[in-house]
């Protein structure tokens, strides 16, 4: 898996999870079918946030990461139902059909690994 983050706002600065980290505590919550209804990210700019413009090449790549990811392998949620690592995944299932995606959700956060910086700063 490539090195990747997850992103969110929080009152000292942008918040980042290291995503290897995530599937690593993530491993032993039990894993549950989440309807794609309850996916909110899927009516959010979720690649395109923070001033990211969505470009032709950077919709072509993310078909790309879609076309590759394995929707066997569980995406991650917050513990407020948000995901944090597993959009590809998602998107798939939508085109595919499906109704329901395999998840992990947390019941309490982890902490972040980085907090306040930007995501070029990131080691990758």
């Amino acid at each position: 898996m490539r090195k990747q983050y997850h992103f969110r706002p929080g009152p000292n600065g942008l918040r980042a999870w290291d995503v290897h980290r995530l599937v690593t505590l993530a491993a032993d919550l039990p894993t549950v079918q989440v309807p794609l209804s309850e996916i909110r990210e899927l009516d959010e700019p979720y690649w395109y946030g923070s001033g990211a413009i969505p470009t032709c090449r950077s919709v072509a790549e993310h078909a790309q990461l879609i076309n590759e990811a394995n929707g066997a392998f569980p995406i991650i949620q917050s513990s407020d139902g948000g995901v944090m690592d597993g959009m590809h995944r998602v998107a798939k299932a939508v085109i595919q059909g499906q109704d329901a995606v395999p998840a992990k959700r947390f019941t309490t956060d982890p902490e972040p690994d980085y907090v306040g910086i930007e995501p070029d700063a990131l080691p990758y």
